[in-house]
């Protein structure tokens, strides 16, 4: 079973309200409900939002749907927040629709203690809070984790910074990476998107902010988040093996690989012409290199590389993946 809780806190009753985080929770329930293909992903996504002062989301509320989430055995349990947040010598806090000051939110400490006595194979926190860094990390000691095996926590700043907002409002730059991510844009050749692969993407997206994300894990193998569109056909994939039977073979090719002529290379006897089963072959390869599986060898271009019978040959990643079909892991 894969369960997620979805929370968006914009109003609140004795601190500044937001205008974002309801919206950055609903696109994020929406992007794991299901994945590219339809199929369901995440069982029903409960979504907890605070609006206006018939929905306050209050620190019981937060807490019993937090301590539901992790309660029970599962595949993966995904909590996501997005609201304010706040950081004291005592330590971190999420701050409910109902806190006063802050610190009489959902504490980091109390949220991890239900984090890691849960028995989810998989647990993912994500926060889209200022001061969320600091969610792991024991108060008054920034280099004692709290994190037990199978826990990942990705929050969208340092225990020091706010998290910003697009500039145009209504909506939080980290979780709008997020989606993103999710959507797509951090998929791995076979679809996976990955709380590793999202953060890479977010980490890169932001070099322009003075925002950075925190990522903190503690697990032998990442989970997959989400089945994205995959970048190659599978089939394509499946027969990296099979152009290239060595990691190291270097594939030979010839002009009758590229389809194209120009009118010069047209009436040039000396060039034979497109060899259709060649070229076939030839599309995939340039769909390899597409993705950085394969690189040609002594020519800028895999055109110049068949016009000039030159060759091309794995990728360090080409090589990984060939392994991985090798072994009948793909």
């Amino acid at each position: 079973m894969r369960k997620a809780l979805i929370v968006g806190i914009d109003h609140y009753e004795h601190m500044t309200s937001l205008s974002g985080c309801v919206n950055d929770a609903r696109a994020v329930r929406d992007v794991l409900a299901r994945n590219a293909d339809g199929t369901t992903n995440f069982v029903t996504p409960r979504l907890v939002t605070g609006t206006d002062t018939s929905a306050v989301v209050t620190k019981r509320d937060l807490k019993d749907a937090v301590r539901e989430l992790f309660s029970g055995n599962s595949d993966i349990a995904l909590l996501y927040f997005a609201g304010h947040g706040h950081i004291e010598d005592t330590g971190g806090y999420l701050c409910t629709g109902d806190s006063q000051g802050g610190d009489d939110g959902l504490s980091f400490s109390d949220l991890m203690a239900l984090a890691n006595a849960s028995k989810a194979t998989n647990k993912v926190i994500v926060l889209d809070s200022c001061y969320s860094g600091a969610a792991g990390t024991q108060a008054g000691s920034v280099s004692v984790a709290q994190i037990q095996e199978g826990m990942t926590i990705l929050t969208a700043s340092t225990a020091e910074q706010y998290a910003m907002e697009v500039p145009d409002g209504g909506a939080g730059i980290f979780t709008s990476l997020l989606v993103d991510a999710l959507r797509g844009a951090a998929a791995n050749l076979v679809g996976d998107v990955t709380p590793g692969s999202v953060y890479a993407h977010i980490d890169q997206s932001l070099g322009i902010w003075g925002q950075r994300p925190v990522f903190k894990t503690n697990v032998k193998r990442f989970v997959s988040l989400r089945k994205a569109v995959a970048p190659l056909p599978l089939a394509d994939l499946q027969a990296l093996a099979t152009h290239f039977p060595t990691a190291d073979y270097h594939f030979a090719l010839d002009p009758a690989y590229e389809p194209e002529r120009s009118p010069e290379q047209l009436s040039n006897p000396d060039i034979p012409p497109p060899d259709l089963s060649k070229t076939e072959v030839f599309a995939v390869l340039q769909r390899y290199v597409k993705v950085n599986l394969v690189q040609p060898v002594g020519a800028p271009h895999m055109r110049h590389a068949a016009m000039q019978s030159k060759g091309c040959q794995l990728t360090i990643l080409g090589k990984h993946y060939r392994k991985l079909v090798a072994d009948e892991l793909i």
